[in-house]
C-alpha cells in the first residue's frame, strides 16, 4: 500500500473493501450537505465531519462502517473521533469517488 493510504488508514485494498460492502457496512459520506447534494454514493448516509459525534448513536448497531470523503482526510479525522469514542471496525473508505466507482464496476 501506498504512504497516503497508510496514512489515512484506508482498507488494506479494494478487494476487502468491497467485501465489507457486500457484508453490510455502513457507508458515512462526511463531506457537507451541498458536496453530498452533488453527487454521492447511492445507499450512503451523510453525516459530515462537524456531526460525526453528535450522531454517534447511528453507529451503535453497526459491524463495520466506511466512512469516505472528497480525498480521504476529513474521513481520516472521522475515524479517529469514532475509535477515540469507543467505535472499532472502522475504515477510511478514502474518495467517495473510488466506492463509487468499486459499486459501480
Amino acid at each position: 500500500m501506498g504512504l497516503l493510504s497508510k496514512l489515512f488508514g484506508k482498507a488494506d485494498n479494494n478487494k476487502e473493501l468491497l467485501e465489507k460492502i457486500m457484508n453490510g457496512a455502513l457507508l458515512v459520506d462526511v463531506r457537507t450537505p451541498a458536496e453530498f447534494g452533488q453527487g454521492h454514493v447511492k445507499g450512503s448516509v451523510n453525516i459530515p465531519l462537524n456531526q460525526i459525534l453528535s450522531q454517534k448513536s447511528k453507529f451503535n448497531s453497526t459491524d463495520c462502517i466506511i466512512v469516505f470523503c472528497q480525498s480521504g482526510n476529513r474521513s481520516s479525522q472521522a475515524k479517529a473521533l469514532l475509535e477515540a469514542n469507543g467505535f472499532r471496525n472502522i475504515i477510511n473508505g478514502g474518495s467517495w469517488q473510488n466506492i463509487n466507482l468499486l459499486l459501480n464496476k
